[in-house]
């Protein structure tokens, strides 16, 4: 097998709660392979979302390293975690965080800006990923001129307009009603057709869950391989 794209070695978590240690994530290990889509399920407060924010240098582990392409993330400065979520990730949460004053256009370019891209350059590839995700005709609406579900697919056009090795998502359909989730779901497993993109998806969707390429399930700290089962009605 080839070497993993991200791998946690010995990743733990504490918090100080008064006098009380909380441990959240203890002694996790986890490797993301190129191209993988990866569930991880656990209860409220499993310290899914603590573990995605590691992932991302988004917060530091207490114990442990995050290896992305074998450079530890959490001793790069300010500066190089921030250039390193630039370009190397995309991030989609439960709430789009869009901004509000500027166009589906201008949200999903802002990243490529960011990264110093020319503004006509950053438009057209955001004009492109737009239409993949079927919003070609929604360039020049603002964010409350959208649906929920056109909001989601401006927010994942978004996080792959940089095309990252790496998407992280947070609960991606569980602010949507059934019918968006399950248009964001298609959009989502369509996708890996188009990208090489590796995703890790939190998620209480166990639908969503049981059609990635593997499942784990936080569980007391630690991750556990795990099936979704889901039943249909009907």
């Amino acid at each position: 097998m080839s070497k993993p794209i991200l791998s946690c070695q010995n990743l733990s978590k504490i918090y100080q709660d008064g006098n009380n240690t909380v441990k959240v994530l203890d002694n996790l290990s986890l490797e993301i392979q190129a191209a993988e889509h990866l569930a991880i399920v656990g209860s409220s407060g499993s310290g899914k979302s603590t573990l995605l924010h590691i992932l991302g240098a988004l917060d530091s582990p207490s114990e442990g390293r995050v290896l992305f392409n074998g450079q530890d993330i959490h001793k790069l400065n300010d500066d190089k975690q921030a250039q390193f979520r630039n370009e190397s990730l995309g991030f989609v949460y439960q709430f789009h965080h869009l901004l509000g004053e500027f166009t589906a256009l201008e949200n999903v370019a802002m990243p490529l800006m960011i990264a110093k891209t020319p503004v006509n350059q950053a438009k057209k590839m955001a004009s492109e990923i737009l239409d993949k995700v079927g919003l070609s005709h929604r360039l020049k609406h603002l964010p409350s001129e959208l649906s929920g579900g056109e909001r989601q697919r401006v927010a994942i056009a978004r996080a792959l307009v940089n095309q990252p090795k790496l998407i992280l998502a947070d609960e991606p359909t569980g602010n949507l009603d059934s019918e968006n989730a399950a248009s964001v779901f298609e959009l989502i497993l369509s996708l890996k057709e188009l990208f090489s993109t590796s995703f890790v998806f939190v998620t209480h969707d166990l639908k969503l869950a049981s059609k990635m390429d593997r499942q784990l399930k936080l569980d007391k700290g630690q991750l556990v391989e795990w099936q979704a089962k889901v039943v249909e009605h009907v």
